[in-house]
């Protein structure tokens, strides 16, 4: 059984929860969560955390200053964020688990990332690499050959189309589209719905039909 505290008591941090309980149900004796850390959670946050019996352990200081001995996952949505918090909890000597919904569907000769979350729905072809800590929402679908680098976020619904490549802490937004063999540059943002024709440099945001 892995010990696992989830970094996050916001909508990303409890849909973490969610995948977690799932796979727990799946497997039962997997996973056992101890609570979730949060250098600032909302009341309505902490409310939400205690109407399903999950313990609110403080600040991430406060977690680290008791001398943890768990595993966490980062449940942030920004990509930026999380890329800190796990240089940051790294350093202190933890380790990142790695969660799989039991509904989602993973092909053959796929390979994901320590950290990474992987929600309901998602469905992964073959081939497709996933780097550390990427988080795919429910329902995006990440075709052949895809490699999605570390801290990739791929918003509900979105499709990474075949030979893509979508680059370091990048996110992809609610149901945008990129296609075929296309890049999108380290550090970029595809607006939701947007369709992506071609390259994205580094570092923009691009929306629209097509993506500017």
């Amino acid at each position: 059984m892995t010990a696992v505290v989830v970094v996050g008591a916001g909508g990303f941090g409890r849909e973490t929860l969610d995948v977690l309980e799932a796979a727990e149900r799946e497997q039962p004796g997997r996973f056992e969560v101890l609570g979730v850390v949060d250098d600032a959670p909302s009341e309505t946050a902490l409310e939400r955390l205690a109407a399903r019996d999950i313990a609110y352990l403080g600040t991430v200081d406060q977690w680290l200053g008791a001398g943890p001995d768990a595993a966490y996952l980062l449940g942030v949505g920004s990509p930026a964020v999380r890329e800190r918090l796990d240089a940051r909890l790294t350093a202190a000597g933890l380790t990142a688990a790695t969660v799989v919904h039991p509904r989602a569907v993973i092909g053959s000769r796929v390979r994901i990332g320590d950290g990474s979350v992987v929600c309901g729905g998602v469905q992964l072809s073959t081939n497709v690499i996933l780097g550390r800590s990427v988080h795919l929402n429910p329902g995006a679908i990440v075709g052949h050959d895809a490699v999605l680098e570390d801290f990739v976020s791929v918003n509900p619904g979105a499709i990474v189309s075949g030979e893509v490549r979508v680059g370091r802490g990048s996110l992809l937004g609610a149901g945008s589209v990129v296609l075929q063999g296309l890049r999108v540059g380290a550090g970029s943002t595809v607006g939701a719905a947007a369709c992506v024709t071609r390259d994205v440099p580094d570092s923009v945001v691009v929306k629209g039909v097509p993506a500017r």
